[in-house]
């Protein structure tokens, strides 16, 4: 799996997550991370973080991609929270840099 971009809000998380092979197993990768995550934020703060389920959406089209990734970065910007791609330290990309996404957000404005 890779991660093109990734928010995380004060309240919830989006992430934008490709499969890398046709054997990839979804709901085993959103287990995982919860189960991972989960259990850490537990020990620390001695509560539950995640709520049962998620809601995905299958993306059938390279094109959409893009504009994927700048709904899921813009995030921060929508809630209020930075006024600018890069401020908020909570969202990002496990592929791109950062300068890679602000030329890409530039480019697309």
């Amino acid at each position: 799996m890779s991660v093109p971009a990734y928010c995380v809000m004060p309240d919830h998380v989006h992430a934008l997550v490709e499969s890398q092979a046709m054997s990839t197993d979804f709901q085993k990768f959103v287990k995982l991370f919860k189960q991972t995550t989960g259990y850490a934020y537990r020990r620390q703060c001695g509560h539950f973080l995640w709520q049962p389920g998620y809601h995905e959406r299958i993306l059938r089209d390279d094109q959409a991609t893009d504009a994927i990734v700048r709904y899921v970065l813009e995030n921060p910007i929508r809630a209020g929270l930075t006024a600018t791609l890069g401020d908020y330290p909570f969202a990002g990309s496990g592929e791109y840099s950062l300068d890679e996404l602000r030329a890409a957000w530039e480019t697309q404005a």
